[in-house]
């Protein structure tokens, strides 16, 4: 760890569960910004944006602002630019993030003369209906891109583990026979975005989540450094299923502090 200069961190089952502060999370994470650690949280999150999420926060007690955070709304929005400028889109997202999809063309549902080239699939919510998905698939088979802020099956609330949006990706791509284009976590294209904003390289920054497959693998792919907590999303078969084997493994990211300074086992 004598390199690391920067620490992204994912948010929901690794600082919070239901936007309520873990254990230690808030210490943690305020001793590794007195270390000098550079520090970016970087969120599939769909439901907020940047500023009501570091709203949020920040009245948890968490030394954090708006633009300590990259969420998949925002990079989504980034991707788009570069890849579909001008698309419009069908946007199938529970919650308001309009503020972060900046320069998103975003088609009105109730507009039935409006040809959306893009479908983009943010998370899920009460939105994703039999009406809504069967109107995406229509898209999908009138030529529409397929675009997904991220595949995440389900996530951690304080009343259990809840279905997301990647359940009814699958679905969608199989029904289609069309293939995703993602923009969050697990694409390298993130992970890339991070590090440029940290302005370090992979081998300088560690990447801290309790998804082993989205956060942890995907970001040792991209050459960084991978920690994987054992709260949120994380459930011991799932970890022993893995495509890989992440470098390591902590109980909670309170003990983030000491495993950087080199005196926690993996």
């Amino acid at each position: 760890m004598e390199s690391v200069r920067a620490v992204l961190i994912d948010i929901d089952g690794v600082l919070t569960v239901s936007w309520r502060p873990l254990p230690g999370a808030v210490d943690a994470l305020r001793k590794i910004r007195e270390s000098g650690f550079g520090v970016l949280l970087v969120t599939n999150t769909t439901s907020r944006t940047r500023a009501s999420i570091a709203g949020t926060l920040t009245e948890a007690g968490f030394p954090v602002s708006a633009e300590d955070i990259l969420t998949a709304p925002a990079a989504t929005a980034a991707y788009l630019a570069e890849h579909c400028p001008g698309a419009r889109c069908a946007l199938l997202n529970s919650g308001d993030i309009a503020e972060d999809l900046e320069g998103v063309g975003v088609v009105e549902e109730d507009d039935a003369e409006t040809v959306p080239d893009v479908v983009l699939v943010g998370g899920a919510g009460p939105e994703f209906g039999y009406a809504a998905l069967d109107r995406a698939f229509g898209h999908l088979q009138r030529g529409a891109r397929l675009v997904a802020m991220h595949r995440n099956l389900y996530w951690r609330t304080t009343e259990g583990l809840r279905l997301d949006s990647g359940a009814f990706l699958a679905g969608l791509e199989r029904a289609a026979r069309v293939e995703a284009e993602i923009t969050g976590k697990p694409a390298r294209a993130f992970f890339d975005s991070a590090l440029a904003r940290l302005h370090v390289g992979a081998d300088e920054a560690v990447m801290v989540g309790d998804d082993v497959e989205s956060d942890v693998l995907a970001a040792q792919r991209a050459g960084l450094t991978g920690v994987l907590v054992r709260t949120g999303k994380f459930q011991e078969e799932t970890l022993r299923a893995a495509d890989g084997t992440p470098d390591h493994v902590i109980d909670s990211f309170a003990a983030l502090p000491a495993l950087l300074r080199g005196s926690a086992q993996q």
